[in-house]
């Protein structure tokens, strides 16, 4: 998938966090979005989205590190939280292109 089939993931849930996340990505900003593609860029690429950069063995740890300065005591649930919603998504992207 290239950058234009990211866009036509759009109505699948976590989109949002894959179209900003490769943008930051590709512009070098540290943001939660690009640590969380980061983090899922092997699998994303293993289903042809094209993801920015390198690959980044501390993507977790550091989208753990940008959730926790935001709010310590909820980092953990937000953490879950995201990486269920970017599972999700290549999940159905898997689905999509399966079909």
């Amino acid at each position: 998938m290239s950058g234009e089939s990211i866009e036509a993931l759009g109505d699948l849930p976590g989109a949002d966090l894959l179209v900003r996340g490769v943008d930051d990505l590709a512009s070098g900003r540290n943001t939660i979005e690009a640590a969380l593609v980061s983090m899922a860029a092997p699998r994303l690429r293993d289903i042809g989205i094209e993801v920015p950069g390198d690959r980044d063995d501390d993507a977790g740890h550091r989208l753990y590190a940008l959730l926790a300065e935001d709010d310590r005591a909820g980092a953990h649930s937000r953490y879950n939280a995201l990486v269920g919603r970017i599972v999700s998504l290549a999940r159905a992207a898997e689905h999509a292109r399966a079909s």
